[in-house]
């Protein structure tokens, strides 16, 4: 089924990102974080694509199998980085083929080790490229970014370049993490009044470690807030204070969010299912979307 028309049904849609592992151990792990979380009944899930080669294969093999063996609804990733268009169709062939119809378009990031991102000489050079050469055949998703892009000089110029991706036939977005809701909310009054109508999902990362949040919040330019990050820091040398605060700060957020009109979650679940389905138990018993206000 397709995202959008998930979108349109359901509210709120909660959903799972998961990325394709390295190695048997990973996959092992990966498979009994899908088993669990697959109790939870998520509208979809998505498996990322790996920059520079890394896992670009797994990406294809795991979204199959999230859809084909465990019947979920699933989202496939994919990036320009490293290929030539003629590849990027050859991907597309096998996710149709297995029946997939749903993928989240996006730019990437440069491989590791490399400082800039460049295109492949017989690629694309922008999500928006991307995300015109996938529509038509598949649901397409994009990215979107509440505390501005790291490459944007500013929220208009991100802006801008966000409706781009809608006009080229994204029919969602996702948002990168964040941790203050007011930067969802802000983004998406300036979304709207800029013209960009799609559903804007949040996506939401349980904190579970606080060296790991710190290094992700550096990489894309996301704030934790300073009362958030004192909390953390005198439970740092404690792991499982840090996941205890974690998941309460993540249930608190989402619950703001869903009675405050967002269409639903999309988790970063990091391939484990303990935290997510804390979070996700805690919501189902508090219902914040029997008090929703107009969706946003």
């Amino acid at each position: 089924m397709r995202i959008d028309e998930i979108l349109e049904e359901r509210r709120p849609v909660f959903s799972f990102e998961f990325f394709p592992p390295k190695d048997k151990q990973g996959m092992t792990q990966l498979k009994g974080a899908l088993d669990e979380l697959a109790q939870d009944e998520p509208a979809y899930v998505s498996v990322t694509y790996g920059a520079g080669g890394s896992t670009r294969e797994r990406t294809v093999e795991v979204t199959k199998w999230i859809k084909q063996e465990l019947g979920i609804e699933a989202m496939a990733h994919l990036s320009c980085v490293g290929e030539p268009v003629s590849r990027l169709r050859e991907i597309l062939d096998e996710i149709r083929e297995a029946g997939i119809e749903n993928v989240l378009a996006l730019r990437g990031d440069p491989p590791r080790g490399e400082t800039e991102w460049h295109p492949h000489p017989e690629g694309l050079r922008s999500s928006p490229e991307l995300i015109e050469l996938v529509a038509g055949d598949f649901c397409v998703g994009g990215a979107c970014f509440p505390e501005v892009h790291p490459e944007a000089p500013d929220l208009e110029h991100d802006l801008v370049f966000t409706k781009r991706k809608v006009e080229s036939g994204a029919s969602f977005l996702i948002t990168q993490l964040f941790f203050d809701n007011q930067h969802y909310f802000d983004f998406v009054r300036e979304a709207r009044a800029a013209g960009i109508d799609v559903p804007i999902i949040p996506g939401i990362i349980p904190i579970t470690n606080f060296a790991q949040i710190k290094r992700f919040t550096e990489l894309c330019d996301a704030q934790i807030p300073p009362d958030l990050e004192r909390e953390l820091e005198v439970r740092s040398a404690y792991p499982d204070a840090v996941k205890d605060l974690g998941v309460a700060y993540a249930t608190a957020q989402c619950a703001d969010l869903i009675a405050r009109g967002a269409p639903g979650i999309h988790f970063y679940t990091l391939n484990r299912s303990p935290a997510t389905r804390a979070i996700l138990a805690a919501l189902r018993a508090a219902r914040p979307w029997d008090r929703a206000l107009e969706p946003v």
